[in-house]
């Protein structure tokens, strides 16, 4: 096996884990600890033996805690799950890690969103008070 075809393995495992995942998370844990959680990303070790699953959760602190505590709790789940959805010869351990990405890509949504709805006036007076005096001309 060359180099460069050792690495597509890892990360068509990856991508299957990620799908898989998002499929369990949405479908299959029953447990009301896991509020709002996304399978955001998966990383693969090279020998395929742990899956680092990254996942983003939406609510408050607590929440977000409660949630992967409650995933942690049920990795053993997924990993028995993944081994029957995938059919590799063993299964890789399952370790979940929080993913703030999808929560500070809402709140960029959120400030632009309040910037678009200043008034119009107070975007001309900040302008006004940008402009250097030689703008003026």
């Amino acid at each position: 096996m060359s180099r460069g075809s050792s690495r597509v393995r890892p990360e068509r495992v990856a991508e299957q884990i990620r799908i898989e995942v998002a499929e369990i998370l949405q479908r299959e844990l029953k447990d009301p600890r896991v509020g709002l959680a996304t399978c955001t990303r998966v990383s693969v070790s090279g020998d395929l033996g742990v899956a680092k699953v990254y996942v983003s959760v939406l609510g408050n602190p607590e929440e977000q805690k409660s949630t992967m505590v409650a995933l942690e709790h049920a990795s053993g789940y997924v990993r028995r799950l993944l081994s029957q959805r995938l059919g590799l010869r063993s299964s890789p351990e399952v370790r979940f890690a929080f993913d703030p990405s999808v929560e500070y890509s809402i709140r960029l949504d959120e400030l632009i969103e309040e910037n678009k709805k200043r008034s119009p006036e107070d975007m001309d007076e900040t302008e006004e008070s940008d402009q250097s005096p030689e703008d003026s001309d």
